[in-house]
């Protein structure tokens, strides 16, 4: 929730809000305040009355929030009829703000908080609307969207104390399951830490016995060195070569060589002669080198790519359908029982992945794990041993029951992924699955969201950055940069960069993470909102980045005739380019005898 949404529905009969806040907090980008309200510093002395509402921050840092102390102080001097709104601005691993510091003050100066809500701040984290009370019956309570729910004395209080005593039995069981999962993750990581270090002396046996091969086949390279400088002494010694070098230079000086070529070849007969009566002797160096050849090995693989380092490598024992799918957004390599601990060394990967389902199903991994092929199951550790001497995470997927392939569970794995492998959202049919099913799929379900988990696991580049989109603006006025936040902040997928002329005014678009820049766009997508003068829905990008995963276009948007999910030659209004697109300044009208691929997506139009 932004801030605006938590504190306009509470400005009514309010004239001034007094920002009481630390000096770090700089609020006034957020609150967009209307008409007739007006905004300004607490000096620290003057009582905050009726018509007053007082912004206050509680959180770890004094410097960026205030101190507990001053905030204290402020709510001592709220007179009857005031309001306040205290924002937290604390991240840590608590389940919730500690508001207990403060509830015993908020009741001593008779004070009821009538909402709070989480706030979508990378510094703010909740806030709390509260009023100070002017007589002995509580105000109405606030629901969700901020209007009140009607008070009915006595059944009010007892509806607030009912709801407090339900409400802390739910959240004891957050708690409790909370901490319950803080001390799996630590066991986890303890788990995982214990292997790694099993398998230091997994890592040193294969780097003696890299070190091993590596002075064998320095030896035999000498040795063949000195096979070669023999066999070019005995060369340049035979009398083959003498015969034709004296030949040549006869030839190329008739005249003053062809004179002495007799005794020439006379002395040469003559040292042969000498040479066969004499005992012949080996070379030491032809009695000791070896007389097999080149025994390197050469990795031939019709899986392997050699890329930037920019996508997440995977070498994977993967079903057919899933590596197609997976080679959408990350770059595969599919080892063959024979050269998997080869094909892990030579492509380097991010990760070993094994799934299930690949051991359980048709292909050459098939019955691993199973009982039934226990030379698989050999050479699948094997290829596991490999990876952990390259200090390469082996990642289990089970997207299959367990007991299908129990020998899997017996080998050591960095970690296990307990999910499916997702859906390429090409592979779903646009009229019979709905818009819906799209939304689902793209935020929940998708090959690329599942791949992003394991990229989180393996510390590889994120195949979620493929879907960052970059919003082209320019507001004139204060109206203008209020009606962007709100329509930035709105989406359901929202933007990671707003490119704008000048950056003043948008400090709650930083401060909820999305990045405010000027110059050229760096997200892989760009949606030009230069027109702020009309409304924007809510799912726009959303619905834009499911048609372009969905159809692999370039660029999207509104066609002629009402064109909806299909590719067209021509875009009426494009509204999401893709990046290198946008960039080429190639006018649209070209774009399609280009070989860019448009398809039009029916929505509604800004007007």
């Amino acid at each position: 929730m932004r801030l605006t949404d938590l504190l306009h529905p509470h400005l009514d009969g309010v004239t001034t809000v007094v920002d009481a806040t630390g000096r770090g907090l700089g609020l006034a980008p957020y609150l967009h305040l209307p008409d007739g309200v007006t905004l300004r510093r607490d000096d620290g002395r003057r009582a905050l009355r009726e018509g007053d509402l007082v912004l206050l921050s509680y959180g770890p840092d004094p410097a960026v929030h205030g101190t507990e102390e001053a905030l204290l102080a402020a709510l001592r001097r709220l007179r009857p009829g005031a309001r306040g709104l205290l924002l937290f601005g604390h991240p840590g691993p608590e389940p919730e703000p500690p508001y207990h510091r403060l509830l015993d003050d908020l009741v001593t100066q008779r004070c009821q908080v009538l909402r709070a809500a989480p706030l979508d701040y990378v510094h703010l984290h909740a806030g709390a609307v509260f009023a100070r009370l002017t007589t002995d019956e509580l105000l109405p309570p606030h629901d969700w969207f901020g209007r009140p729910v009607p008070s009915d004395g006595f059944a009010t209080v007892l509806r607030t104390a009912d709801e407090y005593v339900l409400a802390d039995l739910a959240a004891r069981t957050l708690r409790a399951r909370h901490q319950d999962l803080e001390r799996r993750a630590e066991e986890a990581e303890r788990a995982r830490d214990a292997v790694r270090e099993d398998g230091l002396a997994d890592r040193l046996a294969a780097t003696v016995r890299e070190k091993e091969q590596l002075a064998s086949a320095l030896r035999q390279a000498r040795d063949r060195v000195q096979v070669l400088q023999a066999r070019v002494h005995m060369l340049e010694g035979s009398t083959s070569l003498k015969v034709g070098r004296a030949l040549v230079s006869a030839a190329r000086s008739p005249r003053r060589e062809m004179p002495g070529l007799p005794r020439e070849l006379y002395g040469l007969w003559r040292t042969r002669s000498a040479r066969k009566a004499a005992p012949a002797v080996r070379p030491a160096a032809a009695r000791t080198a070896p007389a097999a050849a080149d025994d390197r090995l050469h990795l031939v693989h019709r899986a392997f790519a050699a890329t930037p380092r920019d996508r997440l490598v995977i070498t994977g024992v993967l079903t057919d359908e899933t590596a197609e799918d997976f080679a959408a957004d990350a770059v595969v390599n599919r080892p063959l029982p024979h050269d998997g601990p080869l094909l892990v060394r030579r492509t380097d990967p991010d990760a070993v992945v094994v799934q299930l389902s690949a051991c359980t199903g048709h292909g050459p991994w098939a019955l691993t794990g199973t009982g039934a092929a226990p030379d698989l199951d050999r050479r699948l550790a094997g290829l596991l041993t490999e990876a952990r001497a390259l200090g390469r995470p082996a990642v289990l997927w089970r997207d299959a029951p367990a007991s299908a392939a129990p020998g899997l569970a017996q080998l050591a794995w960095d970690a296990v992924l307990d999910a499916d492998t997702g859906v390429r959202l090409s592979r779903l049919d646009a009229g019979a699955d709905a818009r819906e099913r799209l939304r689902e799929a793209f935020l929940w379900d998708s090959t690329r969201v599942r791949l992003a988990e394991l990229a989180r696991l393996v510390g590889a580049p994120d195949p979620l950055t493929e879907r960052r989109v970059a919003v082209l603006a320019a507001p004139r006025d204060r109206h203008e940069v209020a009606r962007l936040v709100a329509q930035v902040l709105g989406q359901q997928h929202r933007p990671a960069e707003v490119v704008v002329p000048d950056p003043a005014g948008l400090d709650e678009l930083d401060a909820a993470g999305v990045e405010v820049r000027t110059g050229p766009p760096t997200a892989a997508w760009v949606a030009d909102w230069t027109d702020l003068t009309g409304d924007r829905p809510d799912t726009l990008l959303l619905d834009l980045m499911c048609a372009q995963e969905y159809s692999g276009a370039d660029a999207l948007g509104h066609a002629a005739g009402g064109a909806d999910y299909t590719f067209v030659p021509e875009l009426r209004r494009p509204l999401l380019v893709r990046r290198s697109l946008h960039l080429s300044g190639a006018p649209p009208a070209s774009w399609c005898g280009r070989g860019h691929r448009l398809f039009a997506v029916r929505g509604k139009e800004p007007s």
